[in-house]
């Protein structure tokens, strides 16, 4: 590429990077509108509903495991965990290989909540993404 056309793509790849950032930007904050003016939150917090979603998707899993998909530290997943099985929204059993460890399991109702609110964040994002072109 001439120094010329490479400075155009450059340009080019800046501008819609640019439109992209803007666009990212402001769908997150129609997101965050979106959460606070409905009761999912209600049901079960971000965190709750994250976790049982990792958990419905990748089947049981540890701590350091759970951790990793959802991009957190393993104290702070383990925190959240024991928040849930408070609830009775997963088990936990040592694993077969190695009793040290813990197999997180998501219990019947954590998976029906995580159902329920997942299927209510759809219905509501289709209502908020609705008249979006594909461009």
């Amino acid at each position: 590429m001439a120094g010329t056309e490479k400075a155009e793509a450059t340009e080019g790849t800046s501008a819609a990077l640019d439109v992209i950032e803007h666009q990212t930007a402001v769908l997150v904050r129609n997101f965050e509108l979106f959460y606070r003016r409905t009761d999912i939150h209600d049901t079960l917090d971000r965190a709750e509903y994250l976790l049982l979603r990792t958990l419905a998707g990748g089947g049981p899993q540890d701590i350091n495991s759970l951790a990793a998909a959802l991009g957190l530290d393993p104290s702070t997943a383990g925190r959240q965990v024991a928040a849930l099985r408070a609830q009775g929204l997963v088990a936990r059993s040592p694993a077969p290989t190695d009793r040290r460890r813990s197999i997180v399991t998501p219990t019947a109702e954590g998976l029906r909540r995580m159902e329920e609110v997942r299927a209510r964040r759809a219905e509501s994002l289709a209502g908020l993404l609705d008249g979006w072109t594909e461009e």
